[in-house]
């Protein structure tokens, strides 16, 4: 089986999460492809199956996976594919956030025209060493409010690394 790992991130989050699921793929003896959606990858048809992997900021995905998924829905729609939606709201237990996100996960999945047999939400990260002064001053501010880490000093992952491995098997 040959399996496609895109994903797009904006801190390196979001490629971690990828280039976890590509060794877990390769454990079950799967030969997996992982691409960066920023550098053109190839197109799905070359696989048996597809991850597509975003994180949501401002209440949207990256733009480079929006593009992806909008090129190659009608593949991505014949074939096995699952989209993991990362973001802090996954961490946390705020029925209204949680509303939210799933909406933003709805218009982006229409607006692309692409129907994944599952969607996984999984926890990102607060990477407050890769932030610049007012992006961590912010982020701070709203972990602050929802009781989350405000330790500025390093950073803080949410990721359930043991759920993303049960993922693969909704694919393969």
């Amino acid at each position: 089986m040959k399996l496609m790992i895109v994903y797009a991130t904006t801190e390196g989050h979001t490629r971690t999460i990828a280039e976890f699921l590509e060794k877990e793929a390769e454990k079950k003896e799967i030969t997996a492809g992982l691409f960066d959606a920023t550098v053109k990858p190839p197109s799905p048809e070359e696989y048996d199956a597809v991850i597509v992997a975003a994180s949501i900021h401002a209440g949207k995905y990256q733009s480079a996976i929006e593009h992806f998924v909008q090129e190659h829905h009608q593949s991505l729609n014949r074939m096995k594919s699952l989209f993991v939606s990362v973001s802090l709201t996954a961490a946390a237990d705020e029925p209204e956030s949680w509303k939210e996100l799933k909406q933003q996960t709805e218009d982006f999945l229409l607006s692309t025209g692409w129907n994944p047999a599952h969607v996984e939400y999984t926890a990102g990260a607060l990477l407050y060493t890769k932030y610049d002064y007012l992006k961590r001053f912010i982020m701070r501010m709203i972990s602050k409010k929802a009781g989350g880490d405000t330790d500025t000093s390093k950073d803080h992952v949410y990721t359930d690394w043991e759920k993303l491995k049960s993922v693969l098997g909704r694919v393969i």
